[in-house]
């Protein structure tokens, strides 16, 4: 089968100047022709299941306001979802929530393989390549991965608006979420911003943050937004001001200390 001839890293403002590297690893919901969309109705693969609602815009805003670079993943989650490394099955899902994806069942180990050849590896050799690039010229790194997360799963509706998600003793982590809680309660809309909500390390979703973070020893964390915050253009903006402003701050204090 063929169908993922195009890399599926695309780099964003390569020359940035922040020390900000962001990534979306669900930035997009395409699939080849080939996959037959995978099975799945047109609705299906433009619903949350097939990627991150507003992720990819809200990620080019933040680019666009730090001035740093941005790696987006070119094809859909349900083809292969980068944050998940390829012993997980639900690396390639056969269900996802309560959809069934039949163009991920029962799969070879050739097709399965392919599929970690054509996205995963050169997804996460861009990453690494730029991250080496930056250590080579003496810069330094804070990795900051971009999601978004649907307000109900499972039937049970979600609260929170912004989950900083990390491991416990992510000290960086923890001090974006008190900056970014400080400049919310500034706001007259207070956000509701809580630590691992809805998702923590006990969810198998720290694969991007901790291969190219935790063991490369770079300040990191990944950002999940509710999406129905950010899938238009005025919530797009107001996120990505209150993110940018927490990131700036703490690259400045790490600057000055």
């Amino acid at each position: 089968m063929q169908g993922l001839e195009k890399s599926p890293a695309d780099l964003v403002n390569p020359h940035g100047r922040s020390d900000v590297l962001l990534v979306c690893e669900h930035a997009s919901n395409f699939i080849p022709d080939s996959f037959a969309n995978l099975g799945l109705s047109e609705q299906e693969r433009l619903s949350h299941i097939g990627w991150d609602i507003g992720a990819a815009d809200l990620a080019r805003k933040l680019s666009e306001a730090l001035d740093a670079s941005l790696i987006l993943q070119h094809y859909s989650r349900l083809l292969y979802d980068c944050n998940r490394p390829p012993v997980e099955a639900s690396a390639v899902p056969p269900l996802s929530e309560v959809t069934e994806i039949p163009g991920n069942k029962d799969l070879t180990r050739k097709q399965r393989e392919y599929r970690v050849q054509g996205i995963y590896e050169p997804f996460h050799n861009a990453i690494a390549d730029q991250i080496a690039e930056r250590k080579a010229a003496g810069r330094n790194t804070v990795l900051v991965t971009v999601h978004s997360f649907t307000p109900i799963f499972m039937g049970q509706p979600r609260a929170v608006q912004l989950g900083v998600i990390c491991h416990e003793e992510n000290a960086f982590a923890a001090d974006f979420l008190r900056v970014a809680q400080k400049y919310s309660d500034l706001n007259s809309n207070s956000f509701d911003i809580r630590m691992n909500e809805p998702y923590g390390p006990s969810d198998p979703v720290l694969h991007m943050v901790t291969r190219h973070g935790d063991d490369q020893q770079i300040a990191n964390v990944m950002l999940e937004v509710r999406n129905d915050l950010i899938d238009h253009e005025e919530g797009q903006a107001a996120w990505a001001a209150l993110i940018a402003a927490t990131l700036r701050t703490l690259i400045n204090k790490n600057t000055d200390d």
